[in-house]
């Protein structure tokens, strides 16, 4: 998480600079400079062979070894995280930025620094995703550079959108309702020579009418329509 944190600071300084979706395109563009680098680092990520033998986690003696104390764990880093994204949304620092959010210039105008805002706000959200992250290779104990592709960051982003941005539960809901509504279309009973394509389609299929129909997700107070 602390590595995360200094990486995100300085991907973070040029990035920031920018705006809607040129701050998008800049962080995918890193995001692919990185992929880059672990697949061919051979000498520490190992390339394209990634790296096995991850250990399973040791706390304080206590030896993470079973699905659920697993899921115990991954529930205390879940909890942990949305604890600490409410307090800092409730605080005075989250109050600037939802003003950065709603008028950049306008918080400038009232002696914010919003570049500093906005970069504690990128480390903090690094360090954060990195809990992920190391909690997912623990646990598969075998990571290789496609497990970071731009396809895993429209998948956060797509989170976001469903579950609704500007809401604390939003993004909660929208990984839930991602992350299990493939895996209940297993259930329909497609033939299993197309299965999988057609629960590509439905799943597609529900997000655009939920882009169509409730832009701002389904608990969101910021809509993405405009």
């Amino acid at each position: 998480m602390s590595v995360a944190a200094i990486v995100s600071l300085l991907v973070s300084l040029p990035s920031l600079r920018l705006h809607d979706d040129y701050f998008v395109i800049a962080t995918f563009g890193f995001q692919m400079i990185l992929f880059s680098i672990f697949n061919n680092w051979m000498e520490v990520t190992r390339g394209p062979l990634g790296i096995a033998g991850i250990p399973q986690p040791v706390i304080l003696g206590w030896h993470v070894d079973s699905h659920g104390e697993f899921l115990a764990l991954a529930l205390f880093f879940a909890f942990f995280a949305f604890f600490a994204v409410h307090l800092l949304a409730s605080s005075p620092f989250g109050r600037v930025l939802h003003a950065i959010r709603e008028d950049e210039v306008f918080a400038k105008s009232l002696g914010k620094n919003t570049l500093r805002f906005k970069v504690t706000a990128f480390a903090v959200s690094a360090a954060l995703a990195a809990s992920a992250g190391s909690l997912y290779a623990h646990y598969i104990t075998y990571i290789d550079p496609t497990s970071f592709t731009v396809m895993e960051s429209i998948l956060v982003i797509s989170m976001v959108i469903i579950g609704g941005a500007g809401s604390t539960w939003g993004p909660l809901i929208g990984a839930v309702a991602l992350v299990t509504l493939p895996e209940a279309l297993r259930f329909v009973g497609f033939p299993s020579s197309v299965a999988a394509n057609l629960r590509q389609i439905v799943y597609g299929g529900l997000l655009v009418v939920m882009m169509m129909f409730r832009p701002r997700g389904l608990v969101g107070k910021y809509g993405f329509g405009r």
